[in-house]
């Protein structure tokens, strides 16, 4: 089945799944959180979320039986994240879900207590969410969205595309530790691939505009997207620029194909969703987030959007397209 059929079939039925049939015993009915930095209608973030409650709903956590759902959809807009996070906490939930940086900060600033399973996080140790992989330490756990040599993959993606390519503008936010280590994971496999870069920052619409832009101007070249919630923010103007100076452009995350980027290759968060599932699982049964791994991805996926490639004039190779897990004609 393609992705996109699942994703269809699992949005359009969240909302009104019973939660699993097996349901286990329990003296009361447990309470879970979730803070989505999300509008209610998106549908990718839908998607990720009605997976979560198809797999609780196989642990045997049945909503209005054994489990109440909170759920909290904060907008990416800071200030309304810090606020939700903030009542969230207030409602002691017995564990709490919640799917990127710029809510798992807030969260942790609300409770240093209540457990925190995340998913979506790209790197957990230098935001000082968990003291290490391994061993989280705190009251927070759960699952990362990419190790750091995918930089060197999307380079790749490109030069496959774009054998003749000699330079790359990199958009990432110099201030986070994985903009840091990804564009120096870049830079090196750039080198053996004899591929100048050139660093892009991400910090508002303005600034991606005049870099984009300047990087454009003087010969051709291609785009590599760093996941970053400017990025997210900003993808319709990213995509656009990409367009107009005829760049080709890498992305991790479907959603910029789905809306005219080129490729994208990333961590499959339907999957992050199902398994932080688990791990919610098990804190209702009694672990601690502190003893409980944060994992890295298990599941990548390939999504090649075809119709622009045929714009920006380039001939996707049977192989890469072989390979995808979905393309867009």
């Amino acid at each position: 089945m393609r992705r996109r059929d699942f994703i269809k079939g699992i949005v359009g039925s969240a909302s009104a799944w019973p939660l699993a049939a097996h349901a286990q015993q329990v003296d009361r009915v447990r309470r879970v959180g979730v803070l989505l930095p999300a509008t209610s209608d998106d549908a990718e973030y839908q998607a990720w979320f009605g997976a979560f409650l198809q797999a609780l709903g196989q642990s045997g956590w049945i909503i209005g039986r054994n489990v109440q759902i909170d759920t909290r959809w904060a907008t990416p807009n800071a200030d309304a994240i810090r606020r939700h996070a903030t009542e969230l906490a207030a409602l002691a939930p017995d564990v709490i879900l919640s799917a990127g940086a710029s809510a798992v900060g807030p969260l942790l600033q609300a409770t240093r207590t209540i457990p925190i399973v995340f998913a979506i996080v790209a790197d957990p140790v230098g935001a000082g969410f968990v003291a290490s992989l391994a061993r989280p330490g705190g009251n927070a756990t759960g699952f990362t969205s990419f190790e750091y040599g995918i930089g060197g993959k999307w380079l790749e993606l490109l030069k496959q595309i774009v054998p003749n390519l000699t330079r790359v503008g990199v958009l990432r936010d110099a201030a986070t530790p994985s903009g840091v280590a990804l564009f120096g994971i870049i830079q090196a496999t750039a080198s053996s691939l004899r591929v100048e870069t050139n660093p892009l920052d991400l910090r508002d619409a303005a600034e991606i505009e005049r870099a984009v832009t300047a990087f454009a101007e003087p010969s051709s070249g291609a785009l590599i997207v760093t996941p970053h919630a400017s990025a997210i923010i900003h993808r319709d103007l990213i995509i656009k620029l990409a367009a107009r100076y005829r760049l080709p452009a890498v992305y991790w995350e479907r959603f910029f194909v789905a809306a005219g980027g080129l490729i994208s290759y990333g961590s499959d968060h339907i999957d992050e969703f199902r398994r932080a599932a688990a791990y919610v699982d098990r804190v209702l049964k009694g672990e601690k987030p502190a003893e409980l791994p944060v994992q890295a991805p298990t599941k990548y996926e390939l999504v090649i959007n075809l119709k622009t490639a045929k714009a920006l004039g380039l001939t996707v190779p049977q192989s890469l397209l072989s390979s995808a897990d979905e393309v867009i004609e």
